[in-house]
Formats: structure tokens, sequence, C-alpha cells
């Protein structure tokens, strides 16, 4: 008697649908509306964790980007660079786009009759999460949004814990403090201050004269994004390259000693492929990727020549980096002709948006596979 057929045929189907790229997710959509069979095999969640395990790190799905304090808010939207049918951004009246990590989007939105909250957006599902302000009187801030749990790929994280980590220079007495929020407590922990009299922070601030003829720092938290790496998150200060530490485990902050402000000017940090601590500038008409090692020292560990590759309008005006993209080896570059993309693995360059302000852009990266209600949807149609 000869064995049925459907088994062998599906799981034949399923090999050749784990190669669809995942940048873009239309193909599985459509792979959805050949026939049942196909329908059957991608709604099954085994499938939908083989193909996440399979392409390992998430495709960029969408882009936003903050602007300067003084150049105010971006109009709020996530600009998909798929076509993955993401949810709607938020209602709000305003919004601030501080972060996306581990398939989740970080906003500080402002709703009339309510005020500023933080919410915590997920494109894919489409769920929302408001946060309480985290009880410190902000000036200027910038957070980071990521999944807690030990030993996790960050390949589906959707409906799971979460952590916001929040770092401010408060507005009262112009120190830098930071909190962290667990979805799991739905609290915020007490917030901690920097040290200011420790040896690092007095030898990289800079003082600036006030009305009286006396001297004073402000140490301002750079809006950008941070970077996480296991419980420690980095950001940056305005002033020379000044870096900060916040381990949200411990509840602590401290300095890091920077790389020489001399040289490089208004750093992206980035998580580098070992998990160390990074940044990528551009000096020269070309791109060098420096990483901070065990011993605290910054090392150069890349260098891509850019002279003919990124276009510009104005020979004077440097290109400037403005995000990257960790575990795709993607940087964001800002010019006066647009925004684009460099690929560190083959130095490909691609244009992504159209010349405008950006300070700081976000990338939101996340597997998007059609899930049964879809699928069915779909097929409906």
């Amino acid at each position: 008697r000869r064995p049925p057929m459907a088994p062998l045929v599906d799981d034949v189907t399923a090999e050749i649908l784990l190669r669809l790229p995942p940048d873009e997710p239309e193909h599985l959509f459509r792979a959805a509306l050949v026939c049942k069979p196909w329908l059957r095999v991608l709604c099954d969640p085994g499938f939908r964790r083989r193909y996440r395990t399979f392409h390992g790190t998430p495709p960029l799905l969408g882009l936003l980007h903050r602007l300067q304090v003084i150049q105010g808010d971006p109009a709020p939207r996530l600009a998909p660079t798929t076509s993955a049918p993401l949810s709607p951004y938020p209602d709000c009246d305003r919004s601030r786009a501080l972060d996306c990590g581990h398939g989740r989007v970080l906003l500080h939105v402002w709703v009339r009759g309510r005020g500023w909250h933080l919410t915590v957006w997920d494109p894919v599902t489409g769920d929302q999460q408001s946060l309480p302000e985290p009880g410190i009187p902000w000036l200027i801030y910038s957070a980071a949004v990521f999944c807690p749990v030990a030993g996790c790929d960050h390949l589906d994280c959707h409906g799971g814990p979460f952590r916001v980590v929040f770092v401010a220079t408060d507005d009262y007495d112009e120190l830098v403090k930071a909190a962290v929020y667990s979805s799991e407590t739905a609290a915020w922990s007490t917030p901690v201050t920097l040290d200011d009299g420790c040896e690092s922070y007095v030898r990289h601030r800079r003082d600036v004269l006030a009305a009286d003829g006396s001297f004073y720092y402000i140490p301002y938290v750079e809006p950008r994004r941070g970077a996480v790496i296991g419980d420690e998150t980095y950001f940056t200060l305005r002033e020379g390259n000044t870096i900060i530490r916040y381990d949200w485990a411990k509840n602590c902050i401290s300095m890091v000693d920077p790389p020489d402000p001399n040289v490089y000017d208004d750093i992206a940090l980035m998580v580098m492929e070992d998990s160390s601590l990074g940044f990528p500038c551009l000096e020269n008409s070309s791109l060098y990727l420096f990483s901070r090692k065990v011993n605290a020292e910054w090392v150069c560990c890349r260098a891509i020549k850019l002279e003919t590759v990124i276009p510009v309008a104005d020979p004077d005006e440097e290109p400037v980096v403005v995000g990257c993209a960790e575990g795709v080896g993607v940087i964001f570059v800002s010019t006066h002709v647009g925004l684009f993309t460099i690929k560190l693995n083959s130095g490909l360059v691609k244009k992504v948006a159209e010349s405008g302000k950006y300070f700081s852009v976000l990338p939101y990266m996340s597997f998007y596979t059609p899930d049964c209600s879809v699928c069915v949807l779909l097929k409906t149609e």
C-alpha cells in the first residue's frame, strides 16, 4: 500500500518556501494565494518558527527618525521600506520616535487632554501599551526599548515582556538621571543620578559662560538612539563625545571613556558583531568603524572608501552618519542628495529616502510572516 503523498509534498514545499527572502514579505503572501496546500504550510506556526530561525536576522521593514530639539518633531509616521502591511501609526497630536528594538517601537506621544506619555507599539501585531512618565522632569532625553529575556534569540518577541530605559537631563537640577520600566511589574525603578564628581565626568566636561560671568556645565543628553548590550544601555552626551552607561539590572549609571572628541563629532553608537560597543564615523571621504575592546581601548576595525560611492550635491557639505541597523551591518548616511544605506559586508549603497533633516534614524526590524487569520483573509478575497 502506497503511503499518502501530502506530508511529503508539504515537507518539500516548506523547504522551498523557507528560502523566500524575508526582506520582501509580499512573496510569502503571494505564495499563500497559490493553492490550499501552500496556504496550509504557511499558516503552520512551526513553519513560521523555522522561517525565522533559517534567516536569523529580522529584515528592515521601516524607518522612523528624530530631529534636533531646535528643529521640532517630524511628521508622525513609520516610512515602510517593504510592502508589509504594518499597522497604522498610533493616533496622537504630536510624537517623538525614541527607539526601535526587538520588534517594538518606542514613542513619546502628546495627546490633547492627557499630555505626554510613552507608548510601546508593535507595528506587526498592532498592539499598543501606554506607560506612565518615568518620574524625571526631563529637559532633553533619550530612551531604549528591548526584550529582557535571557537566552532569547529576539526573532519573535511579539507579546513578550519588555523593558524601557529612560535617560534625561533633569529640567530642575540639570543632572543626568536614568530609570527603567518593567512590563512585568508595570512600574519604573527609582531614578538614579550620574555622579558629577567622578574623574571622567570632570575630565570630559565643557563649561559654558553664565549670565553672571561664572562658568557652569549642563550635561545635555543627546536625543539619539542608544545601544543595548546585555544589561547595559549606552547613550551619548552632547559635548565631547561623552558616553554614559546605564546598568538597568543594578540601576546604576556611570561614564565610559569616549573616543577623541577632537577627531570625531556626533558619533552614532552601535552594537558590533562581537557584542562590543562601537560607532561608525565619516572622515576624509571614508567610513571608519570603531570598536571598544575589553581593555577599554577604542580600535579602528574597518575602513571603507566612499569617494565615488555616496553622491553629494555640495562638496563642502560632509555626509553625516545618522544611525545603524545592527545584525544586518547597515549604516545610515545623510547627504543633501538623500538618505542612504551602506552595507558593511558588501559596500553596497542604496538610497532609501529623499533629502531632509535627519538627526537620528531609527530602523524598524522584524519578521512579517502570514498568520492564520491573514492567510484566511487573503484566500477569501
